[in-house]
């Protein structure tokens, strides 16, 4: 395990030198958003080896983790963003997951699942929307009954990321159907490669499917296997939506570093940047990420709360957009190789759906004027 207690500077030497040394040049930039499909079995590989070097779980707080402080996850990130790391496969358990594990589940719980994640031998995928409840999650209609020692959980889950490729998800299942619609949800880890779950995959604009549907009839899961109590699943999963936008945002944040600064790269070899309008833009969009990033450092100090989660999701959303909008006009090229999207395209087409998946903007905005009327 990588010590955590260097100082920073001596610290980021270390990441930066480790990188350097182990980072193959063919996964760099790859995957992320939009480009899932790439290069799937060099990149999980590329999750093994970073647990072999220490760096997944870094910032736990937990046994099975590295306990690095703000500081030093900010600086991993940062060097991780300017080696040109791959998007992260394990990025579901390692940031979402395993912070909700240690802050709502059993010292069993943690022993069982914290370190197959650690040692990215067990990905997980997220259960949460379905066809009529995606923005308002407390209307999820997946049910999970209690029988002798299992749940059985019935229903459908949708526009699950990865869930092709991960063994797990967590799964927000409504357990007391007669409670209120917020009090009746249990958040279950439940076993993806078993009879009674089917995986189908959602075509995107961009033609990749990286989404797809999960369909849950009478799949099982051990009866302990219920992350807080049950009925409890809605402050389980609120939090761990708090965990999803709060330093796992400076994960998103590198794929949209690199996105600019490909933008700018390919602007200036195209002499686009000796156009004073086309140089504002580009201003504009630095501008943009900055602040993205200045908003994701001062709040990480502070526990995640609803409210600060939807002010960064009404941050990056609208401003990735425009970047996709950008990159399409700066591009100046109709088809990629082989016919196909150049990035540009593929961004363009990925980032229409920005302000919809995660919770709609409109939902964002009324979830933060009803904490400032006081109704939350």
């Amino acid at each position: 395990m990588v010590d955590a207690s260097l100082p920073p500077e001596e610290f980021r030497a270390t990441v930066r030198a480790w990188l350097a040394e182990h980072l193959p040049a063919s996964l760099v930039g790859a995957g992320g958003p939009g480009r899932e499909h790439e290069l799937l079995d060099e990149r999980l590989a590329w999750e093994r080896t970073l647990a072999s070097g220490g760096w997944i779980g870094l910032g736990w707080d937990s046994p099975y983790g590295g306990r690095a402080d703000i500081e030093r996850q900010v600086i991993f990130f940062e060097e991780y963003a300017r080696a040109g790391g791959p998007g992260r496969l394990s990025h579901m358990g390692e940031y979402l997951l395993a912070p909700t594990l240690i802050a709502f589940g059993t010292a069993e719980q943690q022993a069982r699942f914290l370190p197959p994640i650690a040692r990215a031998q067990e990905l997980w995928c997220q259960g949460y929307s379905e066809p009529d409840a995606g923005s308002d999650l407390a209307s999820v209609r997946t049910t999970a009954a209690l029988d002798g020692d299992v749940w059985r959980i019935t229903g459908q889950k949708v526009w699950t990321s990865l869930a092709h490729l991960a063994d797990w998800c967590f799964v927000l299942c409504r357990t007391h159907p007669e409670a209120p619609k917020h009090r009746g949800l249990s958040f279950l880890l439940v076993p993806m490669r078993q009879p009674g779950v089917q995986v189908r995959p959602i075509v995107q604009l961009t033609g990749d499917a990286e989404f797809n549907e999960v369909f849950f009839d009478g799949a099982v899961t051990a009866a302990e296997n219920v992350v807080g109590a049950p009925g409890d699943g809605w402050r389980v999963a609120t939090g761990t939506l708090g965990f999803e936008r709060g330093v796992a945002t400076l994960g998103q944040q590198l794929g949209f570093t690199r996105e600019f600064q490909s933008i700018v790269d390919g602007a200036r070899a195209g002499g686009r940047l000796d156009d004073p309008v086309v140089r504002d833009r580009v201003v504009q969009a630095w501008v943009g990420l900055q602040t993205l990033r200045h908003h994701a450092l001062r709040t990480l100090g502070s526990a995640p709360t609803p409210m600060t989660a939807s002010v960064a999701k009404l941050l990056w959303a609208p401003w990735h957009q425009r970047l996709g909008e950008l990159a399409v006009e700066l591009d100046g090229v109709t088809a990629g190789p082989d016919g196909g999207l150049t990035d540009a395209q593929r961004l363009f087409l990925f980032t229409r759906a920005d302000t919809i998946y995660g919770g709609s903007n409109e939902i964002q905005r009324n979830i933060i004027a009803n904490v400032l009327l006081g109704r939350s």
